[in-house]
């Protein structure tokens, strides 16, 4: 019989999709990408353990071209045609006021005012945990199916100024969701082994 950590584990077919065989994608088909797909990778993000449960990250959605065309100025010319072409191309931004919602989401402690009066504690705990619930995002959206395409060539400034005027909420990075086009991809880049990237004390 399987021992309980065997039993525990995801099948080998979910992390091939998760993991093993996902690739970064920039060449998309023509399927698109439905609001109800959306909610759904959100909710599995949504789950993702951040810090006391600030859950700083803001996802603004750019589903049509009027949308999209307000983000091509902002972007380093490799990334212009991905994204617009991409059904689907998420703002992953971090709110500077998270702190505002700790009353509801880590009620049992008054974790707000950690950080009221701490803008460098709050901006670095903000931008930590926002990375983190971006790469969640990216692991929902492979999850049920859909193909992603992380950025960070981009001019945060132009950025924030064109979707953010108010400055509250920063851009952290963006990333294309959709159907890549398998054909189109490269081989796969190399990943450093375990010896040259990581250490056991």
């Amino acid at each position: 019989m399987p021992n309980q950590i065997d039993s525990s584990r995801i099948a080998d077919a979910s992390l091939n999709q998760l993991f093993r065989e996902a690739r970064t994608h920039s060449v998309w088909l023509p399927k698109p990408v439905s609001e109800s797909e959306l909610r759904e990778i959100y909710d599995l993000a949504a789950k993702g353990p951040t810090s006391a449960n600030m859950t700083p990250a803001r996802f603004v959605f750019l589903t049509t071209k009027e949308a999209k065309e307000r983000l091509i100025p902002t972007l380093m010319p490799g990334n212009i045609e991905k994204s617009r072409t991409a059904p689907v191309v998420v703002i992953v931004a971090w709110d500077t006021e998270f702190y505002e919602k700790l009353p509801k989401l880590f009620p049992h402690a008054d974790a707000r005012s950690w950080f009221v009066g701490n803008p460098k504690f709050a901006e670095e705990s903000a931008f930590r945990n926002s990375t983190l619930q971006g790469a969640y995002l990216i692991l929902a959206a492979r999850a049920i199916g859909l193909d992603c395409g992380p950025m960070s060539g981009f001019d945060a400034n132009k950025l924030n100024a064109e979707f953010f005027p108010d400055g509250k909420w920063k851009a952290n990075f963006i990333c294309a969701l959709g159907h890549g086009d398998p054909t189109k991809l490269h081989p796969r880049n190399p990943r450093l082994d375990f010896d040259e990237a990581c250490q056991i004390l």
